[in-house]
């Protein structure tokens, strides 16, 4: 059978991801997995109508088509985006209807699965009969038992296709509204004081929901707020995936377009940051990934530390938990605090200006307090993978990423912990005498785990 195969790599066949593929198609002789290079090819695809017909009847002819790709910054690839809302704006979907899909991605398995479930989310939306993904390390290949993993998946996804197995759709479909904001004039202004607020958005048209939302937040401050529309910078492309940033934090592209400077004088600067898009598919539009890609220039230090941040978006987010999802485990990775998301779903535009306004006070209070939201296992949990492959196997090449680990005591192992580590020893040698267990487990268990918490509230 022919399996097309959706290259989601800027770097085309030198793509860690493509060698799994290419393993697969080697221990799978009898079928053809044909690697169309899309996220490389963007700019021709996007330009060249006949480019992109070669890709969609490329589809229309396969018997299955296959998702590969990195994860880029919580999802795919800002190009690879890009190529997914063509499908939408060129009305192709026919082509993709009823095939059968899978996805197939490498990573340090930090938030793949949002990843996984974006793509899985875009094949319900095109009928697509999806049958699973599989998420690999970057290094599995190396390994026997996850080369038979894989090849494994690689069966399970024939045979479905040969035997035209059932699928179940995990996603429903999006119901948009139609409604039209419309704002009221702002009867009490915030003063922001000494914070500097920072509006970033990618409304193109300001009388949109998305536009008129923009406009009647920054209203609700009485100074300055800097309103920066991420379409009027020159940003060449997206980011390259080629890590001549880890040693020194220097991006590829220098000062060859704006991106650095807009990061650098206009995000690192703010002290209240609000992200304002739309929805577009599963995500924010691919103006936003590309934003958010182009960022990694800083690797996996959390340069947006201390900011408060605020969200609005056009579109039923409700709908799509997922894109929530990561753009709260964004924030606190990056070890901001998260204030609130404000949509256009209620309806209402009364309400909307109540929400917005709200929004406008509790970000400078919180930035004035300096209060953060204590951080979930989206934060700790991300960091704490940044962290272990920091310190070991990607030491080399993430330098810089060490070098600031390393100064800023991210390297907090619990074995540092001599106290811990010896009192553990000794009431784990006591739990092996019955009695003393017994006694441990049955009756002292709970007074001992509150005991230095009362100890706190009896003392304040």
């Amino acid at each position: 059978m022919k399996i097309i195969v959706l290259n989601g790599s800027p770097k085309g066949n030198l793509s860690v991801t493509m060698q799994y593929v290419n393993y697969v198609q080697k221990k799978n002789p009898q079928h053809e997995l044909k690697i169309l290079n899309i996220s490389q090819r963007i700019r021709t695809i996007e330009k060249s109508e006949d480019a992109f017909r070669d890709i969609v009847d490329a589809i229309r002819s396969a018997d299955g088509v296959l998702w590969a790709f990195p994860v880029y910054f919580f999802l795919v690839d800002s190009n690879y985006k890009r190529f997914i809302e063509l499908i939408w704006e060129r009305e192709v979907y026919a082509a993709f209807q009823d095939k059968y899909s899978a996805s197939l991605s490498t990573s340090i398995h930090f938030y793949d699965h949002v990843a996984h479930n974006y793509v899985n989310a875009i094949c319900d939306d095109l009928g697509m009969q999806y049958v699973g993904g599989f998420s690999a390390d970057m290094y599995d290949l190396l390994t026997e038992k996850e080369r038979k993993r894989l090849i494994l998946f690689a069966e399970h996804f024939f045979d479905a296709i040969d035997k035209r197995a059932p699928t179940s759709k995990t996603f429903r479909p999006m119901t948009p509204g139609a409604f039209a904001y419309i704002p009221h004039d702002v009867q009490k202004r915030v003063d922001p004081g000494n914070k500097k607020v920072s509006i970033l958005t990618d409304a193109i048209d300001q009388e949109t929901n998305l536009g008129r939302m923009t406009q009647r937040f920054a209203r609700a401050f009485s100074g300055n707020v800097d309103v920066i529309d991420i379409h009027a910078y020159d940003i060449k492309g997206g980011c390259l995936g080629c890590l001549q940033c880890a040693y020194d934090n220097r991006c590829a592209y220098g000062d060859k377009d704006d991106y650095i400077k807009l990061f650098n004088t206009k995000v690192k600067t703010a002290d209240i940051l609000i992200f304002a898009g739309s929805i577009k598919d599963r995500y924010l539009s691919s103006r936003w990934k590309l934003f958010f890609d182009r960022s990694f220039f800083n690797n996996h230090r959390p340069l947006l530390m201390g900011k408060q941040i605020g969200f609005i978006i056009s579109g039923p987010l409700s709908q799509v938990p997922n894109l929530r999802q990561a753009l709260e485990a964004f924030i606190e990775v990056q070890q901001a605090g998260i204030v609130d998301f404000i949509t256009d779903e209620c309806g209402e535009s009364a309400q909307i200006d109540a929400l917005l306004q709200n929004l406008a006070e509790r970000l400078v209070r919180f930035s004035s307090e300096g209060y953060r939201k204590p951080v979930s296992f989206l934060g700790l949990g991300g960091k704490k993978i940044f962290r272990d492959d920091i310190f070991g196997r990607l030491r080399f090449p993430f330098q810089a990423d060490h070098k600031y680990y390393k100064k800023n005591g991210f390297y907090d192992f619990p074995q540092k912990k001599y106290m811990s580590r010896l009192g553990n020893l000794i009431l784990m040698l006591l739990s092996r005498i019955p009695p003393v267990r017994k006694e441990i487990y049955t009756k002292r268990m709970k007074q001992e785990m509150i005991k230095p918490l009362q100890k706190v509230v009896d003392r304040e």
